[in-house]
């Protein structure tokens, strides 16, 4: 399994830099102020195509594990992602983001039992630094409203992260049909709320269809795949510290195809979230103290724990 790490980083590395074209392709693409309607097209074909693909659905306790999981990661996360992107100036949205280990850390102690070390703190603090060096823009008065949305979102997603890690999957039940449950039930919980505030779906041309089939397939199917499978095989802490990826990906494409410049400062900061991001993937010591009870993990997650073992990463201990 060691020897495959890299490999698994790499692919689930991919979902972030994924994740960065959702601004580039709403701006050029989509129809304006649908955000609802966007996070339900996101979300919705793309659970249905996978369980459709899976053929596996939830039992017994796992309709309500399946609900939460989708209502934190997909639910409620792309609502308030989108609210704060709306109300807060520039890159404000993706700096609260960046601070996404910060909480996985912390909520790795409460319900993974593992214990934060020196290191991951201070690289979950240069990650969040070299993401505002990139995206934080002219000040502008802050929006209470977006900053306390921002921090929602966060939370939501890291606490999604982190209670994916610690459930694990039924047994004999694969990422698929687990990102399936998650979208599907994410986008159910959006489409009322959508239709209530937004109306009725705008008429789309045919930039717009392509537009949504490929935030659907490649950005939210494919993307939220990969995600959940490197949650599966990964430390939650490790996964979210791929997540500085995503608004370095949207300055890489708005430098490439949309015109904009990069400055030195944002090089410099690029480069500081960049290098925090692979610093958090690395081999660290572990800190001294019990590991988590094994009675505490599903099988599967007692599997996945297993098999990381030899990589140590910030938040492990044994």
């Amino acid at each position: 399994m060691a020897a495959n790490r890299p490999a698994l980083i790499a692919l689930t590395a991919l979902a972030p830099i994924s994740w960065g074209s959702t601004y580039a392709v709403t701006t050029e693409f989509l129809p304006a102020d649908r955000p609802l309607f966007t996070a339900m097209t996101r979300a919705l074909p793309a659970g249905l195509l996978l369980l459709a693909l899976a053929r596996v659905l939830p039992r017994g306790v796992w309709w309500g594990k399946a609900l939460v999981l989708g209502a934190l990661n997909i639910g409620a996360f792309f609502p308030l992602l989108f609210l704060s992107a709306y109300r807060l100036p520039g890159g404000m949205a993706a700096v609260v983001g960046s601070i996404g280990p910060l909480f996985v850390a912390g909520l790795s102690v409460l319900l993974l039992g593992d214990r934060p070390t020196l290191r991951t703190l201070l690289t979950g603090v240069a990650a969040a630094l070299g993401v505002s060096l990139v995206v934080l823009k002219a000040a502008g008065a802050l929006d209470l409203v977006g900053v306390l949305a921002a921090l929602a979102s966060t939370a939501s997603m890291s606490t999604g992260t982190v209670l994916t890690k610690r459930w694990g999957r039924p047994d004999g039940v694969g990422p698929l049909a687990l990102t399936a449950w998650q979208l599907t039930a994410g986008g159910l919980l959006i489409a009322p709320v959508a239709l209530l505030v937004e109306g009725a779906p705008p008429a789309l041309d045919a930039r717009a269809v392509g537009g949504y089939l490929y935030l659907a397939l490649a950005n939210t199917a494919v993307a939220y795949w990969l995600w959940f499978r490197g949650i599966g095989r990964l430390t939650a802490t490790q996964v979210t510290f791929l997540g500085p990826l995503s608004p370095l990906t949207a300055a890489v494409i708005g430098w490439a195809a949309l015109g904009q410049a990069l400055t030195p400062v944002q090089l410099a900061g690029m480069t500081l979230a960049f290098g925090a991001t692979v610093f958090g993937q690395l081999k660290s010591r572990t800190t001294k103290g019990a590991a988590p009870s094994a009675g505490s993990f599903s099988s599967t997650e007692r599997n996945a724990r297993k098999d990381s073992i030899d990589v140590t990463v910030p938040v492990l201990r044994r």
